[in-house]
């Protein structure tokens, strides 16, 4: 919720009536000022704070979103090639993070009971990420498919070739040989 332009806590008072809610700042009295619930409507708690933290970087993304000069994808297969590359550097830069961290993926928490690293849980999910864009590329043969595409681009430009050979005059044993390097450099810049 927010009041103005400042958001506040937004929780539901024990008024009576029900409409009422919270107007003090969100995330007053705790570690999280101006996201989530207040103190007073357990803005302290484990939960909200992971919640306030979501929250906020959500809000940072749409800033950073909207600074952005977004345009359509035209280009889907390539698009989702580059995805796969940004996927692995994820999850090969989090396995160095883990890799650092030896023997010590295990904590114990605050109540005693043994806990896994985060890094250990970002570096699962980052695997599994990778496992189904990898596997969504192979299923699509996105490879197979811009090869297709290179080679179609190819041939519509040796025929636009041809064509503007035939129109002035060019053919015979001189069509050839043009088509001979057309064919030899486009080969040399795949």
């Amino acid at each position: 919720m927010a009041r103005g332009n400042k958001p506040v806590c937004g929780a539901k008072t024990r008024q009576e009536t029900s409409a009422e809610s919270c107007g003090l700042p969100a995330g007053w009295g705790t570690d999280h000022a101006g996201v989530g619930r207040c103190k007073l409507h357990g803005g302290k708690t484990g939960g909200q704070r992971v919640k306030a933290a979501h929250l906020q970087a959500e809000r940072e993304v749409r800033e950073v979103l909207a600074e952005l000069d977004v345009v359509p994808v035209d280009d889907p297969l390539t698009a989702l090639a580059q995805l796969a590359g940004q996927v692995v550097a994820w999850q090969e830069s989090i396995a160095v993070i883990v890799n650092r961290l030896g023997d010590e993926v295990r904590y114990e928490g605050r109540s005693g009971v043994e806990q896994l690293r985060a890094e250990v849980g970002l570096y699962e999910r980052a695997m599994d990420r990778t496992n189904t864009v990898l596997a969504t590329i192979a299923r699509l043969d996105i490879d197979g498919r811009l090869v297709r595409i290179e080679e179609a681009k190819a041939q519509l430009l040796m025929e636009a070739v041809q064509a503007g050979l035939a129109a002035i005059g060019v053919v015979g044993e001189q069509a050839a040989t043009v088509k001979q390097v057309m064919a030899r450099k486009l080969r040399a810049v795949k």
